[in-house]
């Protein structure tokens, strides 16, 4: 029987609310605490303990991590890259110290593994924007990029110094029906559908052409439960991984929402976030991922956008 118990830190975002019920499923519900500042969704709320927790204050997550004999941490905590612009010292304190303080619980023995995800926002302008490798120049110029960058350097430094089992995965924009949007640049692949299905039209804060490499939910989910499920001997990168799931931009969505909705219209008008979009790739590379731990995609644009309309169709009916 598997005695561990994972704490999900930040389980009301975006990626919270799926990895949780699926933690659930392999652990059992009693054995996965899901935590946030605020409510998490009826369903997390309803099938397992939670806890309020506000990340910074680290005598409450001893107190959580003690209470419920935690093992496991995914720290998914994190201010995007766009609200980050906005509050800088906020985007830099609580993404760097959230970090430090799960690394020092499993540096401590208190914990024996850790998941935290970095982003494509590490890379930056001077980065090769196709099929960007694994390892590459690295210059971001967001705090949000800053910030993952560093702590991509903290994760592989701690498993390096202390052998503490963190694992790590650089997603792309992530979209999914179930949550929100929460302040990110890729937002725009999110909000097109439900404008798309309230009114027929959507304004987009990107231009037509702004290709970037995108992950339906579903994929990134699986990613992070295979990375963290794999034997430690296969994880040889502990910085983290490029993880790849499909790349297009705002007019290859729109045509393909099109197919679905035919009245549905798209006008464009960039905002400060066209500037942030310009400077990360267009395309990954994840042949290291895909060799070291057998890692696949299996949604491509159009099956994504097909199951994104039959999932918020319900919603909106």
């Amino acid at each position: 029987m598997n005695k561990d118990t994972v704490l999900i830190i930040g389980a009301s975002g975006q990626i919270g609310t799926d990895l949780t019920m699926n933690l659930r499923a392999i652990y059992g519900d009693a054995h996965v605490v899901a935590s946030d500042i605020k409510s998490a969704a009826p369903e997390v709320m309803e099938t397992g303990p939670f806890e309020q927790l506000d990340i910074m204050d680290e005598a409450r997550l001893h107190e959580i991590v003690d209470k419920h004999k935690v093992t496991q941490i995914y720290l998914l905590a994190a201010l995007l890259s766009a609200t980050a612009e906005k509050n800088i010292e906020l985007g830099w304190n609580l993404n760097m110290r959230s970090l430090s303080h799960v690394l020092d619980l499993a540096r401590v023995g208190k914990i024996k593994k850790v998941y935290w995800p970095s982003s494509i926002a590490v890379f930056g302008p001077s980065t090769p924007s196709i099929n960007t490798p694994q390892y590459t120049v690295m210059e971001p110029n967001t705090v949000y990029g800053i910030s993952k960058q560093a702590g991509e350097r903290w994760c592989e430094y701690y498993n390096q110094k202390f052998g503490i089992d963190v694992r790590s995965i650089r997603y792309p924009g992530l979209i999914s029906w179930k949550a929100q949007p929460g302040g990110g640049t890729t937002d725009y692949a999110v909000h097109i559908f439900h404008e798309a299905l309230k009114s027929g039209k959507y304004e987009s804060f990107l231009s037509e052409k702004t290709t970037l490499p995108m992950m339906y939910m579903p994929d990134a989910i699986r990613a992070t439960l295979e990375l963290m499920e794999a034997p430690a001997e296969k994880i040889k990168i502990r910085s983290s991984y490029n993880v790849a799931g499909t790349s297009f931009s705002p007019e290859e969505i729109a045509a393909e929402v099109k197919k679905h909705i035919p009245h549905f219209e798209m006008t464009y008008k960039s905002d400060e976030r066209q500037a942030i979009a310009d400077s990360w790739p267009q395309s990954i590379n994840d042949n290291l991922a895909r060799e070291h731990w057998d890692w696949k995609h299996e949604y491509d644009l159009a099956t994504m956008v097909e199951d994104m309309m039959q999932n918020l169709k319900k919603q909106y009916k």
